[in-house]
C-alpha cells in the first residue's frame, strides 16, 4: 500500500510518502528541490552513477515513521545537498528547510 500525506515542516507543506512492503516500509518526505528518505536510499549511487542529475537528498537510518524521519539525524547526504549546507548529523527537518 502507498500512502501520500501532507507533512508540515516549518510552516511549509511537503509531501510524505509511505510504501508498505513485505517486512519493511519505505519512507520519504520531499519538496520541490529535494528529499530525505529512510535507509533504503543509496546515496553512493546518487553521487556516483547519477551525479549528472544533481540530486539533493539525505538518508536517515533506523526510522519507522515519517515523524522519526523528520527527527532523526541524517546518516549521509548527496554532494548536491552538501552544497546547500546539509550535512550528516543534521535533522531531517533542518535539511528539508535548507532545501527550500
Amino acid at each position: 500500500m502507498v500512502t501520500l500525506v501532507p507533512v508540515a515542516v516549518g510552516g511549509h507543506v511537503m509531501l510524505g510518502v509511505e510504501v508498505k512492503l513485505p517486512k519493511t516500509t519505505l519512507l520519504t518526505i520531499s519538496n520541490d528541490k529535494g528529499y530525505i528518505m529512510c535507509g533504503a536510499l543509496d546515496v553512493g549511487l546518487l553521487n556516483e552513477r547519477l551525479a549528472d542529475r544533481g540530486i539533493i537528498a539525505g538518508r536517515a537510518v533506523g526510522v519507522r515513521t515519517l515523524q522519526q524521519l523528520l527527527d532523526a539525524p541524517l546518516e549521509s547526504v548527496t554532494f548536491e545537498a552538501e552544497k546547500l549546507g546539509i550535512v550528516p548529523g543534521m535533522s531531517g527537518t533542518d535539511a528539508l528547510l535548507k532545501m527550500l
